[in-house]
């Protein structure tokens, strides 16, 4: 099997979050095919994975990357860490890599010394994509408010551009 071209290569990224999941497909180099959330009612898990499967099915991704949620220190819901192993096993079972990174890896690569908020993190990815991201940062939320469902999408992004750092041995600097 040969390697893809870095213009063909595909990343499809999912973030689980309490209310469903943001998403981003990244092709090439820095090209956002797709980037959205979904939101889903009834059982959470099982209309997530019909979701994630389409996702798989209709853009046939090169890796998936995903927050690993089973690493020590993880403050994931359990719901959260019962759905990424599922969606893995998905992958998996259709050829599909699977890459994880711990929230700590993700923040150590983008944040000054590893320290910001989830809201920090989503603006460097709104800034490095203006265009697609821009609008749909979503506002500073106050601690008495639920996190808006749209941060996930930001989640998702930082986890892709990781993956894509990774494999090409870049330093985050160049992210700036």
């Amino acid at each position: 099997m040969t390697q893809p071209n870095k213009k063909d290569f595909r990343i499809l990224s999912i973030a689980p979050s309490y209310r469903g999941f943001g998403f981003v497909v990244l092709e090439g180099e820095e090209t956002i095919v797709e980037a959205t959330d979904k939101t889903v009612k009834g059982d959470k898990n099982a209309q997530v994975l019909k979701k994630v499967e389409a996702l798989i099915a209709h853009y046939q991704p090169d890796v998936l990357v995903m927050e690993n949620t089973s690493v020590e220190g993880s403050r994931r819901w359990p719901r959260i860490r019962t759905l990424c192993k599922q969606i893995t096993k998905r992958a998996e079972l259709r050829k599909v890599r699977v890459k994880l990174y711990s929230r700590e890896q993700v923040m150590k690569t983008f944040l000054p010394n590893g320290q910001g908020t989830k809201h920090d993190l989503a603006e460097i990815m709104a800034k490095r994509f203006p265009e697609q991201l821009g609008s749909q940062l979503p506002p500073k939320r106050k601690f008495y408010m639920n996190e808006d469902p749209r941060m996930a999408i930001f989640d998702a992004v930082a986890l892709a551009l990781m993956f894509r750092l990774k494999r090409t041995n870049q330093k985050p600097q160049t992210l700036d």
